[in-house]
């Protein structure tokens, strides 16, 4: 345990301790080793390069992955709910398919789904990439696992003869039953998102609507030409796990007890 976990914290060490370097203590100073101390000085400059278009990407990210794992999950949950209390022709094909399409990798549909939006008008606009990530086979899946397990159907027919409809018996019951498997989701539908990077790559052109892991992964290209924007590169990667952090941070409770849940049933 003490070696996986420095596996994944010791390049956030290095990451912390590099964003506080100037570009000439970056290559002249050991890389785990602290020097002077520029961290506000980077973090001006991150804010000041082309007219502060960091910020607009990600204030992007936070709209593809805020909105589109809010709206991702509230149709994965829907769906899965649907598939594990109701019956009906088709239902174990939609399964099979919902269970197949996780075998995909995304980088094999990235180029059909460009072609989509393209036909349908989509590209170089945020629908381009906000439609594409409201579908989540694994959302899907999880759903309907947590939901066999947390929603009695006893308690669905109780609620159907006191006079509640379908809608009303989902949105009075089965919804808070099914709370902490929606907040697992959430989490991992928001993770995705936050780090989709092939789709809005072929998706946008339009630099002022990209999100911050295509916008840094540029700036690093031109690094090549522009020695300042190595620093710069660093100082945004760091900033932009934030938002990650706190949400992880928030959720992980419930992270844990829909795991667990879905597991037994599975």
């Amino acid at each position: 345990m003490i070696a996986v976990t420095l596996y994944f914290l010791v390049p956030v060490y290095w990451l912390i301790v590099a964003s506080t370097k100037s570009t000439g203590d970056l290559f002249s100073t050991p890389g785990f080793l602290f020097a002077e101390f520029n961290l506000w000085e980077n973090l001006v400059a991150l804010s000041s390069q082309a007219d502060g278009i960091y910020w607009r990407w990600m204030f992007n990210s936070l709209i593809y992955s805020g909105l589109g794992s809010v709206l991702m999950t509230f149709i994965s949950v829907i769906s899965g709910y649907a598939l594990a209390m109701y019956r009906f022709r088709g239902r174990t094909v939609i399964l099979a398919a919902a269970l197949g399409s996780m075998l995909v990798p995304q980088t094999v549909l990235a180029q059909p789904t460009y072609v989509l939006l393209v036909e349908m008008g989509l590209n170089n606009t945020m629908w381009g990439v906000l439609l594409p990530s409201l579908v989540y086979p694994f959302g899907v899946m999880l759903g309907f696992i947590y939901a066999q397990t947390s929603v009695p159907p006893e308690l669905l027919e109780a609620a159907r003869i006191d006079g509640a409809g379908e809608w009303r018996a989902f949105w009075s019951i089965a919804l808070k039953l099914l709370t902490p498997g929606s907040v697992t989701i959430l989490l991992f539908a928001f993770i995705g998102s936050w780090n989709n990077f092939m789709l809005p790559l072929l998706v946008l052109s339009d630099a002022r609507l990209q999100p911050v892991t295509v916008g840094l992964s540029g700036w690093s290209q031109a690094s090549i030409t522009i020695p300042g924007l190595q620093t710069l590169v660093i100082v945004g990667s760091l900033v932009s796990i934030i938002p990650i952090i706190i949400v992880f941070v928030s959720l992980q409770r419930y992270w844990r007890s829909g795991l667990a849940a879905g597991g037994m049933k599975f």
